[in-house]
């Protein structure tokens, strides 16, 4: 009887919800979404700092129609809430800050910003990781998703993160009530531009998405005397150096070999003259992991060693060295694997199968995304990653030419219409099929 009903056209087929997000987006790109991406780039703002950038997202998500803005949360973040009936709640999260760099990569908009930082210096301002393409493709989403209020059910509640380069923002927003003052979420879905990508392809692969990242601070107390009297002092130059050296076994010695970890000494600060033996060495690491149970044994372990170096060298119990972790921490970030599955297949069904890209994990990068989805809040996670080069880089760079331009480099560029648009496409497909009806 449908069959029959449908072949004479007395009722309409069911439409593919996402089957004109591809065209519709990038008209919108066209008409608005460049411009506002060209205006990001050019004025980018440093952690904890974004008042300009803040204050356009939430205009822009005012401008768009039913969403409840709140800014100023856990500082400079904004929260907007579309809600559209009864459904799940589903968390769509972009970061916004700079970072202090000079940019030189040759774009007629680049950034000639700078902005008196928190410890009072002056910097350049650049938007080096590519965070311009996540708060754009976040308007655009919350555009397309505006006029398809028929084919979803729920309540979205849009995350504009300040800080994340510090990885902070996401830890103080849940401190200011993100899951208390506003809907908790049922799932959490968040991306990140990639110039390790083609441009328009995207990576999502279940479990660890990104590793746990802790900055470690050393203070190593000492007794300093002239260069020529080494037997009077107690040299925290020789301290550290040992404390440097013990460090490399936490992972060559106490891990198993098919874990990952990585110790890295940063910085290693002490004295100004070459015949002083200073009172007092600093040093500053980065930790990381890839479970919590390793990111443990790893911080624990950089105790031992310099608690213990200090005993070896003579040191009183009230002098040994001191080890404190960072505000600048966040945990692993972790892709709930049903949750995955159901996203990836919305990928392909909606924008292609080919879409969809592979590259095996070559770094142990970090993101307070994960402070969203923490196992003890129970909010399962979906992160993923959005290609944003050219393939012509890539074929220059093997055939012996430029390398592709790193995150984090004054070089640092993306393609910005495939990188913004299958950013506002994917977050839309993903956010259509959560909570379609």
């Amino acid at each position: 009887m449908l069959a029959a009903l449908l072949a004479i056209g007395l009722i309409a087929a069911p439409a593919r919800a996402e089957s004109d997000v591809i065209p519709a987006v990038e008209a919108d790109y066209d008409a608005y979404l460049e411009k506002l991406f060209i205006d990001f780039h050019k004025n980018p703002e440093l952690s904890f700092q974004e008042t300009r950038t803040a204050a356009i997202m939430a205009k822009e998500l005012r401008a768009v129609g039913g969403i409840e803005v709140t800014e100023k949360v856990g500082g400079t973040g904004v929260v907007g809430v579309m809600r559209n009936g009864d459904g799940p709640v589903l968390l769509m999260r972009a970061d916004m800050d700079g970072l202090p760099l000079k940019e030189n990569s040759g774009l007629p908009y680049a950034s000639t910003a700078t902005q008196v930082d928190r410890d009072g210096v002056t910097k350049p301002v650049m938007q080096a990781c590519g965070h311009d393409v996540h708060i754009t493709s976040m308007i655009g989403a919350a555009r397309q998703l505006a006029k398809r209020k028929d084919q979803w059910r729920g309540t979205i509640v849009f995350v504009v993160q300040p800080a994340e380069e510090r990885i902070a923002g996401a830890r103080m927003m849940l401190e200011d009530g993100l899951y208390t003052r506003f809907p908790k979420p049922d799932y959490a879905v968040g991306f990140h531009v990639t110039t390790n990508f083609p441009s328009g392809k995207i990576g999502l692969e279940p479990g660890v998405a990104l590793s746990s990242a802790d900055s470690v601070d050393v203070t190593i107390p000492g007794v300093g005397a002239h260069g020529a009297s080494p037997q009077l002092a107690k040299d925290p130059v020789v301290m550290g150096s040992e404390i440097v050296m013990a460090l490399q076994t936490l992972v060559s010695r106490e891990l198993s070999p098919l874990r990952p970890g990585v110790v890295t000494v940063g910085s290693f600060q002490a004295g100004n003259k070459h015949n002083i033996i200073p009172d007092k060495a600093e040093l500053q690491l980065s930790v990381r992991a890839d479970d919590e149970d390793t990111r443990t044994r790893l911080l624990d372990g950089i105790k031992r060693i310099a608690t213990n170096v200090g005993r070896m060298n003579g040191m009183p119990e009230d002098k040994l060295p001191q080890v404190k972790v960072g505000f600048e921490s966040t945990p692993v970030t972790y892709n709930d694997p049903d949750l995955t599955k159901r996203v990836r297949g919305a990928f392909a069904a909606a924008l292609g199968e080919d879409v969809l890209y592979y590259q095996p994990r070559e770094w142990m990068g970090s993101e307070d995304f994960s402070y969203f989805v923490q196992k003890e809040l129970k909010v399962p996670g979906a992160f993923f990653w959005v290609g944003g080069t050219p393939q012509a880089e890539f074929d220059a760079a093997m055939k012996g030419g430029p390398t592709v331009r790193p995150h984090h480099s004054p070089l640092f560029r993306v393609e910005p219409r495939p990188a913004v648009t299958r950013g506002t496409q994917a977050m839309t497909v993903a956010a259509l099929d959560l909570l379609k009806k």
